[in-house]
């Protein structure tokens, strides 16, 4: 029998009391207009999520937290989730999207960051090859994240020390290591293990690049995402050794749960998804990294 990883209730050596935190989902509202990706065929997830939804699989799986991350590249999405955050006891924090390719960045940055809810921002890539952005009706190509403006944008984030998620197929995953080559210091968090097809089975070049990803101090990795990459009839053994290989290179203090609610529906529940990651994790963790992979980090990381 796995161990319920998120009963712990305990208090730190500093008298807190370690939250459970979910680092990873999200909330869309249709009649918004703002999510390309969002169509009828999506299924089960095109409908509203809001965050009377996701209360009562938080606290059916002892989760205190959680940090909603943005659906839409528009800056009226990072101001819709802020807006949730002020009035939803639950967020942690927004993960909020900004145009990384202007050159007025800095101080789009600066003014958005002095919001107490904002933890993180996301220049969403997986995609940016197949949709037209908001702010450009040319179709932007596959290299974006490696822009030199892009780039910049990301050392002015970097010398502030802020958190970065970044959203990326594995082929863009040498992308990433050119801009940790440029920009060591920069606090990043790889979403969805860096989405591995699970489902094929495919490991290489994905486990080799990840690995060299790991040697930045300052990266991180979400264990989240993963049983949507599985597929249909999925189980826990799908997703076992992509699991051990991140926290292999990584190790068990820079990675973080996330359920990727809603999304996740598309594969499983909000129960099956942490089910099948505690259950992968039983034989890994002690008390301690327990306390660490399902709240510890994330709060390091996004400085809650």
């Amino acid at each position: 029998m796995f161990r319920n990883c998120l009963s712990l209730k305990k208090r730190d050596a500093y008298g807190d009391r370690h939250l459970r935190i979910d680092a990873h989902q999200h909330f869309w509202k249709l009649e918004r207009c703002e999510y390309h990706w969002l169509t009828p065929e999506a299924g089960i997830l095109y409908r509203d999520y809001a965050p009377e939804d996701l209360r009562p699989l938080l606290r059916k799986n002892n989760i205190d937290k959680s940090i909603v991350v943005e659906s839409a590249q528009t800056a009226t999405e990072t101001d819709y989730l802020l807006e949730l955050a002020k009035k939803t006891d639950f967020i942690a924090g927004v993960v909020g999207w900004l145009n990384l390719d202007t050159e007025n960045f800095e101080d789009e940055f600066g003014s958005y960051a002095a919001n107490r809810h904002i933890v993180g921002i996301r220049p969403i890539h997986q995609g940016r090859d197949t949709f037209y952005h908001p702010y450009n009706d040319d179709r932007i190509d596959d290299k974006w994240l490696v822009r030199p403006r892009v780039i910049e944008s990301l050392r002015i984030i970097a010398n502030k020390d802020f958190p970065v998620d970044l959203n990326v197929m594995p082929r863009h995953l040498p992308d990433v290591l050119t801009i940790l080559k440029e920009i060591p210091n920069l606090r990043c968090v790889i979403d969805h293990i860096g989405k591995p097809n699970i489902a094929s089975k495919e490991v290489e070049p994905w486990s080799e690049l990840m690995s060299e990803l790991a040697t930045y101090r300052k990266a991180y990795c979400k264990l989240s995402g993963m049983i949507t990459e599985a597929g249909g009839n999925w189980k826990p053994t799908a997703i076992a050794p992509y699991v051990s290989q991140i926290i292999d290179v990584f190790g068990l203090d820079r990675v973080m749960y996330g359920s990727d609610w809603p999304v996740c529906l598309k594969a499983g529940s909000y129960d099956e998804q942490i089910e099948a990651l505690q259950r992968v994790l039983a034989d890994r963790l002690d008390e301690n990294s327990e306390t660490l992979v399902f709240g510890g980090n994330a709060a390091r990381f996004f400085k809650l």
